[in-house]
């Protein structure tokens, strides 16, 4: 099903079309200019790959969980979103620390999207 068939307001329709351009074309001239970097940087291919992984594992998490990291629902803890990630960052390099992972976590993977996380949190909450 396409967009068009459930949107009725045609200048909604229109809207969302130039957004999603513009969306494009942003998405491209990243791709671009990583590609460009991937080639001339000696570990490219691999930083390139892992940062996909990262970005495909972040993608998947928030389509599953919603946006509970970034806009939580706040029934028990009333912190934040940055201070909410925080606590999660310290609780993941505590488990680290002292050795105390479960089999099959990923904790660098974990780690590395919950910094991924805190940043775009941070960034939120920086005025436009």
């Amino acid at each position: 099903m396409s967009y068009s068939n459930w949107i009725e307001d045609p200048l909604e329709r229109a809207g969302i079309v130039e957004e999603l351009a513009n969306w494009a074309d942003e998405v491209n001239r990243y791709t671009d200019e990583v590609l460009d970097l991937e080639v001339t940087a000696p570990s490219g291919k691999a930083i390139v790959r892992e940062c996909f992984e990262t970005m495909k594992m972040l993608l998947m998490k928030n389509t599953s969980y919603g946006d509970s990291a970034l806009d939580p629902i706040r029934i028990f803890s009333k912190a934040d979103a940055v201070q909410q990630l925080e606590d999660r960052i310290d609780d993941k390099l505590s488990r680290i620390k002292n050795e105390q992972s479960y089999k099959g976590d990923n904790d660098i993977g974990d780690l590395i999207g919950y910094l991924t996380l805190l940043k775009i949190a941070r960034n939120n909450d920086q005025p436009n």
